[in-house]
């Protein structure tokens, strides 16, 4: 079994960040996994300088969705994953549901995606570096989609946070270690 590293915090706190510090220091054969999905010009143009900034030796899988399904697949073998983000992540398998979805349901399919990716996760002999954003220390959000959102990425962290062997979290690029 690998070791698993959450690394959480606000936006711009620096996360990504520390997590590509650390690959880039202790990592060896990195796999980057990233969950952005390019829905406008704006973040075609964000995911063009996040692949342009990686070295190049790292190698890349991108997936929105059923993240455990897409890393079987993939050949390399690799000391490091990082995971970026958990937060576009389950924000892809909201917008998977229609207008009609009940929180149960996108709780369940939340909640299945996390439970296959800690089920491979714990027979990988990787380091795992798993990117997401606090999102349970603003206000209560005004939508029935963004408490729906909310509330599926807070199970997730707590899901994998009861996994990991450390937990920190960022706060102006500083980290705190939790766990």
């Amino acid at each position: 079994m690998g070791r698993l590293i959450l690394l959480l915090g606000g936006a711009r706190s620096g996360k990504s960040t520390y997590a590509e510090q650390w690959a880039k220091t202790n990592g060896g054969n990195v796999l980057f996994v990233a969950t952005a999905q390019a829905f406008d010009e704006e973040m075609t143009t964000r995911i063009d300088l996040h692949r342009a900034s990686r070295p190049a030796e790292w190698h890349t899988l991108e997936t929105p969705q059923h993240l455990a399904r897409a890393l079987a697949t993939q050949s390399h073998a690799v000391d490091t994953v990082i995971v970026d983000c958990m937060t576009l992540w389950v924000t892809n398998i909201l917008l998977s549901f229609d207008d009609h979805a009940t929180e149960a349901s996108i709780h369940a399919e939340t909640e299945t995606q996390v439970t296959e990716l800690l089920g491979y996760i714990a027979h990988h002999p990787a380091t795992w570096l798993l990117v997401t954003n606090e999102v349970g220390m603003g206000v209560v959000p005004p939508t029935r989609l963004g408490r729906y959102f909310r509330d599926a990425l807070g199970f997730a962290n707590q899901r994998v946070a009861s996994h990991a062997d450390e937990v920190i979290l960022l706060v102006a690029g500083l980290p705190w270690r939790l766990k």
